[in-house]
């Protein structure tokens, strides 16, 4: 159980950090370390990481560090998406979505490799057309229902690589969209499943502690290059990827009977 308190202490450290990164290890810890049904672990990820976004946005705010267009450009077709992407999850065995989720991890971290723009002066960001925002902000948010992660690990790139927006813009403009895909997500999950099952006080403990880990997180980052926290997640991401790939692999391929059944009704 240490070990999965200090995973939630990580979770928090790397959406303070980088205002993404926080459901890529939520769903791990809960599956691996804490030992939660893939299914639980997504409904219960979607929560915490809700939670943490939600009191790390506000910093932010504060200091109007969030750009609003954004926000209502991707953010609310992304609740869209993610209910259509927590309805369409029911249709899918747990370790099908971990599978997805790897997948995601490693194109994830492609974009991340990718040189960053010149410019991150925290100026404003150049207009764009909303179209193509929100047709991305809905494609994030159908992930984000369906693998149940809080998105920032896609919103990130699309905000920094394909909106133009600085990094001093893009972390609290990310915390902000994973607030509100994370508690849609939850929602929709929640009602699939009926409630039952989910362990409110691991919720609570893993949210609290992620919370902290978010504030020293944003401190840490003002001292540590942008560059190279992206080189860095991004590796991360290839290694977490490949494991998740790889444990999960042979269980799509070769389900359990349970599983098969309960997939055939």
């Amino acid at each position: 159980m240490i070990l999965a308190l200090v995973g939630a202490a990580l979770i928090g450290l790397s959406l303070g950090l980088l205002g993404s990164g926080g459901s890529i290890l939520t769903v791990p810890v809960l599956v691996y370390l804490v030992g939660e049904p893939e299914k639980l672990a997504i409904a219960e990820s979607l929560a915490i990481v809700g939670g943490i976004s939600l009191v790390g946005a506000v910093p932010y705010a504060l200091k109007r560090q969030i750009d609003w267009r954004s926000v209502l450009w991707f953010g609310l077709p992304g609740m869209v998406g993610t209910t259509l992407g927590s309805a369409l999850s029911g249709h899918l065995s747990g370790s099908a979505q971990l599978l997805l989720f790897a997948v995601v991890m490693l194109l994830a971290a492609g974009m991340m490799f990718r040189p960053a723009r010149k410019d991150d002066s925290g100026t404003a960001p150049p207009h764009r057309s909303s179209l193509r925002t929100s047709l991305e902000g809905l494609g994030v948010g159908v992930l984000t229902g369906l693998v149940g992660v809080g998105g920032g690990f896609l919103i990130i790139p699309a905000l920094v690589l394909l909106g133009g927006l600085p990094m001093s813009l893009a972390v609290g403009t990310s915390l902000t969209i994973i607030t509100l895909n994370s508690v849609t997500g939850f929602l929709k999950h929640l009602n699939m499943q009926g409630g039952p099952g989910l362990h409110g006080s691991l919720i609570l403990v893993f949210t609290a502690i992620g919370i902290l880990g978010s504030f020293l997180g944003a401190r840490l980052g003002k001292s540590v290059s942008n560059d190279g926290l992206k080189r860095g997640f991004a590796g991360f991401l290839v290694v977490m990827g490949l494991y998740v790939l790889a444990t999960n692999v042979p269980r799509v391929l070769s389900p359990p009977v349970a599983a098969q059944a309960r997939l055939a009704r």
